[in-house]
């Protein structure tokens, strides 16, 4: 039956807090049993003078056997707000037999209008249509230029020296010796490529997992699965990493080990405990408790590091030799003079735009499920999407890479993995167009908890698609440097 839980004592300050959040259609979120309840907080009057707060809440609640399958909230009892007075608040249980099955009980939270909107079928045939045309077009003018290129060179090879001597020689050819020589920056270029496969692996596991298990019904249920996903993929990252670093030659692989590792937990926990210190100060629900904090780095020190060392080792056992197609000089050629839309700098910037373009809808609905209060659920096309983006950014980095080399400049790895992450930047720059158009964040805690958040998650985003763009380029330059006889 209806009973009296608190009394709310309306001062100045609490009722000015209440006409504000009334003035602003506040509403609130509670669970029971991981079911989602919303209620308005109050409501004005048709001329807007006077203000009145809901005070008794009418729960129904839905039971099949001994489950709980539906929940739904009833605001009743409208009170004026009057300074100085008390206000009751009140609510009252009603128990209901439902014949909805505890499998089904989330499916009236599912907006299939929303996700399953022709818009999204749209952007996925759009996206599709884009990687057919990019496959297409890199497969013709690669197989069609590159034709070209070992006539020519299986020509000059043919050439005694004084033709080749007159000859007029240029391309990717001229830069072999250099090609394959280590990368600036061998170490942290090594850890981010670890880094990103560790991502693009953990993202591919936990989408299939939510694809077969419904993630959704559970709170923290998706963050927990990325969680264990990523302490149990972390071989993954000292595997790439190591055995990279090992071809190039590195000689501190413990700390290229240790960088490694602690790379994007680093990050994460960073941001998170930063934005964690501005939840406290203003007592948010979303404050993280200092328990689990302790607990986080203990998996990073016991889990992670122990895993990346096992796969470092092996990393640097079973791939570490440099088995490159093409000797290197000892002498770094000269790189010569190009057009300003050949240097890497403007490669980079111009790498991310095709990426970007084939995720941005899905974009849209991730950011709208996660900064909103629609339930993300279809998985599929999160993973079509995943697909996609792999495919695209390969493709563009490749052709970037070939410009790159064709201009004589054998800065290719640095090139084609942050040509490939620049996507990032995009992300991020429409993450605040989101915030300023769709949502209707203020104040310094949102803030910090968006724009922090959405960092971690466009920096994850580059460096995935950074290391997907360099394996991509890594394993066409090894063949078309395999498929010419150099002397």
């Amino acid at each position: 039956m209806q009973a009296t839980y608190c009394e709310i004592e309306l001062d100045k300050a609490k009722r000015d807090a209440f006409v504000y959040a009334i003035k602003n259609h506040y509403w609130y979120q509670m669970y029971i049993d991981d079911l989602p309840i919303w209620g308005i907080v109050g409501e004005a009057d048709e001329n807007g003078e006077d203000y009145y707060l809901w005070t008794y809440k009418k729960l129904e609640i839905g039971y099949n056997g001994n489950r709980i399958v539906d929940v739904n909230l009833t605001s009743e009892g409208k009170v004026k707000l009057v300074p100085n007075t008390k206000v009751p608040m009140s609510y009252s249980v009603k128990w209901k037999k439902s014949d909805v099955h505890f499998e089904d009980r989330f499916d009236k939270y599912l907006d299939p209008s929303f996700f399953q909107h022709r818009i999204h079928w749209f952007s996925i045939f759009n996206s599709f249509m884009m990687v057919i045309f990019l496959v297409g077009l890199v497969s013709m003018i690669l197989m069609r230029t590159l034709r070209k290129d070992y006539a020519r060179y299986s020509k000059e090879e043919e050439m005694d020296d004084m033709d080749r001597d007159l000859g007029d020689e240029y391309g990717w050819k001229q830069v072999h010796g250099d090609v394959f020589r280590p990368s600036s920056h061998p170490l942290m270029f090594s850890s981010l490529i670890g880094s990103g496969c560790q991502i693009f692996a953990v993202s591919l596991i936990v989408i299939i997992v939510a694809m077969v298990e419904d993630l959704y019904t559970e709170r923290g249920s998706m963050l927990s699965t990325a969680i264990f996903v990523y302490a149990a993929t972390s071989p993954v990252n000292g595997y790439f990493g190591g055995s990279l670093y090992a071809r190039q030659g590195g000689r501190r692989w413990i700390k290229q080990m240790f960088i490694g590792a602690f790379l994007i937990p680093a990050m994460v926990c960073g941001t998170a405990f930063f934005i964690n210190f501005i939840a406290i100060y203003y007592h948010a629900s979303r404050a993280i408790p200092f328990g689990t904090m302790v607990a986080v780095c203990c998996i990073c020190f016991f889990v992670i590091l122990p895993l990346n060392l096992v796969g470092t080792i092996l990393g640097r056992n079973l791939a570490g030799q440099p088995n490159f197609p093409c000797r290197v000089n000892a002498v770094p050629r000269p790189i010569p003079e190009k057009k300003w839309f050949m240097e890497p700098a403007v490669i980079v910037c111009l790498g991310g735009i095709l990426p970007f373009g084939s995720i941005f809808i899905e974009m849209y609905f991730i950011f709208t499920s996660f900064w909103a209060y629609k339930i993300y659920y279809v998985y599929g096309f999160m993973m079509l999407v995943l697909v996609i983006l792999c495919i695209v950014t390969v493709c563009v980095t490749i052709v970037c890479t070939y410009f790159l080399l064709n201009a004589e400049d054998y800065r290719w790895q640095w090139t084609s993995f942050l040509s490939a992450a620049s996507t990032a930047i995009y992300v991020y720059m429409y993450s605040f167009y989101y915030y300023f158009f769709k949502t209707k964040m203020y104040g310094l805690f949102q803030t910090s908890f968006y724009f922090g958040y959405m960092a971690v998650f466009s920096t994850a985003l580059g460096i995935m698609c950074g290391a997907i763009g360099y394996m991509g380029t890594s394993a066409f330059v090894r063949k078309i440097y395999t498929n010419v006889k150099i002397d």
